[in-house]
């Protein structure tokens, strides 16, 4: 009987997460406008989602920021963990504090706070603006998932390699990046999907030169759900599945 509901409970909770993509996909080859019919199977949409300038523009808009703020908060994260990890000095423990702070902070008062700053300093609200923003929540991720694998790490191994003769350079390249190479993927894949499906903060940051994805979709679906979006949605959980299985492959490569 307790297995019976286990299983029971395992399969309700994945339909829960699974049946609503199935019926984004199913739903983005369908040909009919409304989303609770069926016309047939159709690319339609997916050439009405290309033949839209604004969404596309946004798309590749959204993509790139992702990118870059997630790389930019993993180079940065990485030096913060490793700073944290390494050495002892005043005011580490304040630092540590305020990474959880902004990590459980609720995203509309570090929206307004970082919106107050960029108006009192004079920054134009855009893709910098955006980019500042998207680093500033997906740093403290990054520095988390480091730091735990840090925890694990054997300091003996860089000691080692200075004693077999290995600059700092080659220690950090050879023994260092390959030990923590699951953290750093871990930590950019999960600050390129905070920023790519953030909505919150761009919303306050984000300039009207500048339009993202997120943004372009809330706006659309305010006035009701466009086959486009499907489309749209289709294509984006096929990159990530991408983005999944490239980091998976690198893993391989790296234990190899």
């Amino acid at each position: 009987m307790n297995r019976w509901l286990s299983r029971s409970y395992l399969t309700l909770v994945y339909l829960l997460l699974y049946v609503p993509i199935l019926v984004l996909v199913v739903f983005s080859f369908n040909d009919a406008r409304t989303g609770y019919e069926w016309g047939g199977l159709s690319l339609r949409w997916y050439h009405a989602l290309f033949g839209n300038r604004a969404m596309v523009q946004a798309m590749w808009n959204s993509l790139w920021l992702a990118l870059s703020a997630a790389t930019v908060s993993t180079l940065i994260g990485v030096l913060t963990a490793l700073a944290l990890h390494r050495y002892r000095f005043r005011g580490k423990q304040l630092l540590n504090s305020m990474l959880f702070i902004v990590m459980m902070s609720p995203e509309i008062v570090l929206a307004i706070s970082l919106l107050a700053l960029f108006l009192l300093v004079g920054i134009q609200l855009g893709y910098f603006s955006l980019l500042l923003a998207h680093v500033t929540f997906c740093l403290p991720f990054v520095v988390i998932t480091v730091m735990a694998r840090l925890s694990g790490f054997d300091e003996r191994l860089p000691e080692a390699a200075r004693d077999l003769g290995a600059s700092d350079f080659t220690m950090t390249r050879t023994v260092l990046i390959p030990a923590i190479m699951p953290a750093l993927l871990a930590g950019w894949l999960l600050g390129f999907t905070l920023s790519l499906d953030d909505v919150v903060v761009s919303t306050f940051v984000g300039g009207p030169g500048y339009e993202i994805l997120p943004l372009r979709i809330y706006s659309m679906v305010r006035v009701g759900l466009k086959p486009e979006v499907n489309a749209l949605g289709t294509l984006l959980l096929v990159f990530s599945l991408f983005m999944l299985m490239l980091s998976q492959w690198i893993l391989i490569r790296s234990k190899r």
